[in-house]
């Protein structure tokens, strides 16, 4: 009897051991993974001049020379048409900074993303823009027609639908919304296919430019400053790479104010990357309304309001708060 209390006590201690090694080897892992090096970065965005601050550190070669000596090796980068394929790939984990419209990141963090907006990119700067040979006075003159735009979820496609049910125009009804990329809209338009496109710039200077059509409503005069293109990072870089993402906010921060500054080389470094007609590219931030900004603190309350709208319209299954959307954090960090 006592060789038997002795061998389970002894396969006791054994268990106890065993599992306190585990706990340490499982805490010893975990360690190891938060601490294991970011060596490459991808970021997406979209071939817009909305997202400008993201080509010109990458043409200046600032990503490389800022993130290196936190151990970021390779700066890799993917474009998409429209925030909603950006979001989807950020979601699969294919991107880990997105340059994307507040509102495709509204509709992705009520799916399920786990990332944060952690600077604005850019306010306004998008049009609605008519066929030349269609008559415009009011937005009854939309009634009937067929209007291209983004997705559903995205910047245009949440503002366009606002207006429209602000101007007693069903969306659904009175006019008939067709969701396309850029490229496919100007197409439509210039094939008479569909009679507007509601786009951000610069299409709608090209379409001008082209004789096809002319811009008849900016969306600062649908809502005024209105979010648009911002710069979400994915939630695992924030958790374990705080570093990593307060160095992107402040390349971002740099980016902008040279963007900002220095307009005309801006638009030939846009020109380069989409192979565009540069004078085109200058005659659109001309033309546009929109402005460059990286202070996410301007944009917090329009975003959260897409939020609403996207509920009300049925996009998403619950209203999304500050809290959910956005870490200020790394930005407020630039003035201590």
């Amino acid at each position: 009897m006592n060789r038997i209390k002795s061998l389970r006590s002894s396969t006791f201690l054994i268990l106890i051991l065993f599992l306190v090694a585990a706990v340490l080897v499982s805490g010893c892992t975990d360690q190891a993974t938060e601490d294991e090096p970011v060596t490459e970065l991808t970021f997406g965005y979209q071939p817009s001049t909305h997202q400008i601050a993201y080509l010109a550190a990458e043409s200046n070669g600032w990503w490389s020379d800022d993130l290196g000596p936190l151990g970021v090796e390779r700066i890799r980068d993917n474009v998409f048409p429209t925030g909603a394929p950006e979001m989807q790939a950020m979601l699969s984990g294919e991107i880990d900074v997105a340059y994307v419209g507040a509102a495709p990141v509204v509709s992705a963090i009520s799916s399920g993303l786990d990332a944060k907006i952690v600077a604005a990119a850019q306010i306004q700067g998008s049009d609605i823009v008519l066929r030349n040979e269609l008559p415009y006075d009011s937005p009854d003159d939309l009634r009937g027609l067929r209007i291209a735009t983004f997705p559903p979820g995205t910047i245009q496609d949440t503002l366009l639908r606002e207006w429209l049910e602000a101007n007693d125009i069903d969306p659904e009804n009175d006019v008939t919304i067709v969701p396309m990329g850029p490229g496919d809209a100007m197409t439509a338009i210039s094939a008479n296919q569909v009679n507007a496109v509601f786009l951000p710039h610069p299409a709608p200077t090209l379409i001008e430019e082209e004789g096809v059509g002319r811009s008849v409503v900016s969306s600062g005069e649908i809502q005024d400053d209105h979010a648009c293109c911002v710069v979400a990072v994915s939630g695992k870089l924030i958790r374990e790479h705080p570093e990593i993402v307060q160095q992107i906010v402040e390349t971002h921060v740099r980016a902008t104010e040279y963007t900002v500054e220095n307009p005309e080389d801006a638009a030939q470094i846009f020109a380069d990357d989409q192979d565009w007609d540069v004078e085109v590219v200058r005659q659109s931030i001309t033309d546009w309304d929109g402005v460059w900004v990286a202070d996410p603190n301007l944009i917090v309350n329009s975003t959260v309001d897409y939020a609403q709208v996207q509920y009300e319209l049925g996009y998403i299954s619950m209203p999304l708060e500050q809290e959910d959307l956005f870490d200020l954090s790394f930005y407020e960090a630039l003035d201590q």
